[in-house]
């Protein structure tokens, strides 16, 4: 099992930005796809944003194209999903996965993916 730990979530107003870290413990992610998904409360998990090993292909979903941006960085081993221009919509809990596939055509499935992180919390509110 593959241990990921995400951070960076909290509170913030809409129209604000925050920016998600996945770190991996004790393992490089340097092989592997990385996929976050979020949840909302009484709502399924939903995927969010992947990208490949190589970093050479991303997938967004349609409600936050244009406003998340996914990276990796290799030295830090760590992957990033940077969120601008937040709405109360994105409130959830955000989870950061592996062990799965992404490409640009691919539609995200929480059962796609092998590994997760404990998740952080994101709350969009004025």
């Amino acid at each position: 099992q593959l241990q990921l730990v995400e951070s960076g979530g909290g509170l913030v107003q809409p129209g604000g930005s925050l920016r998600l870290s996945c770190a991996a413990s004790g393992f490089s992610l340097d092989y592997y796809a990385i996929g976050w998904f979020r949840q909302a409360p009484g709502k399924e998990r939903e995927g969010v944003s992947c990208i490949s090993s190589s970093g050479t292909t991303t997938n967004y979903a349609d409600s936050v194209k244009g406003r998340f941006t996914i990276s990796r960085d290799y030295a830090k081993n760590t992957v990033y999903l940077q969120m601008n221009s937040l709405k109360p919509e994105d409130t959830a809990v955000y989870y950061c996965a592996a062990n799965g596939p992404c490409s640009y055509y691919y539609t995200m499935f929480p059962s796609d993916f092998g590994s997760w992180g404990q998740g952080t919390q994101v709350t969009v509110s004025a």
